[in-house]
């Protein structure tokens, strides 16, 4: 056989070492599948219908009013109107201490709220100001108790809600409209008429900030286990130096084995893919909308991905190539992972505008780049070539040092 054919037979036969296990196989091709799906969907349901359970719940409030103020019955019927039990008490506060700072108060309602008597305290006094109404308040709440923020939550909403009726009589007495105070310079029309960029550009904006970050951390992670399996794994097994016995040459054995998890990384990568963009269709059918993204840009994302995984692919073998033992390997390629997060994560906030071409050479950053580009369909030709290019010539360095790992016998030698 030729070299291409010993390559390939090897690759094939560690292909199906690795499937062989249907736990492997479901774990490649179901977990991408449903991952996201669930994460998109069954996730926002669930919180969905957590909160309505949790909006079902009567709260109890105590109401410490002035005893110089009139009782706010519009307040009240708001917060009645919501499920807030209030029982109110009057008080005499001391107009040189902040509501916030009355120790008193402040002790009674944590001792009320801790012992479950009461879910939140609202102090209320009158305040100065040239308004109808001029009220100063304060919420003691338990920040690590659901109901009792769900208690803060409510009287914040409704005490919004009074503010605004307070400021609609007070500008009414005064033969004033809310737009004349609030808004005397106004927009004609509506905002998302004025952009340019339709739906599916701003979906495809969106998707290229968060999306080549993320594939950064599939195609790392992906590619750690198979990667150690099929080297340190393998070392430790006694099987590699099984199969250096054989009619094989050591680069052969190492483009097989770097071809067969390059294969199983890209997989795992695009099929996760295929699941965030059966999320995003699922949502786009009323939240989303899809992103639009060219046929040659869709081609330019994938090919940039799979230039990542060949990349990532040849830095990790050679690394787990290294290790004396699995526990070694891994304990190596999990800290290691941060190497390509760390520019991947720096790389969403480089201003694309006018950009440097060296940043489309350095390593890491040059892929995260491209993949926006792509989805953005802002592809110089120049940038797409030094990228695509800088990326072969890093994964082909990567190779060759996983291959001279392979041709060292105190590397390829079983531990025993």
């Amino acid at each position: 056989m030729n070299r291409p054919q010993v390559v390939w037979t090897v690759t094939t036969k560690e292909l199906l070492d690795f499937v062989r296990d249907w736990r492997t196989l479901a774990a490649m091709l179901l977990v991408p599948l449903i991952l996201f799906p669930i994460i998109f969907v069954a996730v926002p349901m669930f919180l969905q219908g957590e909160a309505e359970e949790l909006g079902e719940y009567s709260v109890s409030v105590h109401l410490v009013i002035d005893q110089d103020a009139d009782m706010p019955t519009e307040l009240l019927d708001l917060l009645n109107s919501s499920s807030v039990i209030v029982e109110s008490v009057e008080a005499n506060f001391d107009r040189n201490i902040s509501l916030s700072n009355h120790s008193t108060f402040r002790e009674d309602a944590s001792l009320s709220i801790r012992n479950g008597v009461l879910d939140a305290v609202l102090l209320l006094r009158t305040g100065s100001g040239n308004a109808t109404e001029n009220w100063e308040y304060v919420i003691f709440s338990d920040s690590t108790d659901e109901l009792s923020r769900e208690a803060r939550t409510r009287l914040l909403n409704q005490i919004d809600i009074w503010e605004d009726e307070i400021i609609d009589t007070t500008l009414s007495q005064n033969q004033l409209e809310r737009d004349d105070v609030y808004d005397p310079v106004t927009w004609d029309g509506t905002v998302g008429d004025a952009d340019i960029a339709t739906t599916g550009e701003q979906a495809a904006f969106t998707f290229a900030l968060f999306v080549p970050f993320i594939i950064s951390l599939w195609t790392a992670t992906s590619a750690v286990q198979p990667s150690i399996d099929l080297t340190a794994g393998e070392r430790e097994r006694g099987t590699l130096e099984a199969l250096l016995t054989t009619p094989i040459a050591r680069s052969d054995l190492m483009w097989g084995k770097w071809l067969a998890v390059a294969i199983i990384a890209s997989a795992s990568v695009l099929l996760q893919l295929v699941g965030l963009f059966v999320a995003i269709r699922f949502l786009a059918a009323g939240i989303l909308t899809p992103p639009t993204v060219s046929i040659v840009g869709w081609i330019l994302f994938v090919v940039t991905i799979l230039l990542f995984a060949i990349f990532v692919v040849a830095v990790e073998m050679a690394m787990a190539m290294r290790a004396r033992s699995v526990k070694e390997a891994g304990s190596t390629l999990g800290p290691m992972v941060i190497l390509f997060i760390g520019p991947a994560l720096f790389a969403q906030f480089v201003n694309m505008e006018n950009i440097e071409a060296w940043w489309f050479i350095a390593p890491i950053f040059n892929i995260c780049l491209g993949m926006r580009a792509s989805l953005l369909g802002d592809v110089s030709y120049i940038h797409a070539i030094l990228w695509m290019g800088s990326s072969l010539l890093y994964a082909l360095v990567a190779t060759g040092w996983a291959s001279r790992q392979f041709n060292r016998e105190d590397l390829v030698e079983s531990i025993s």
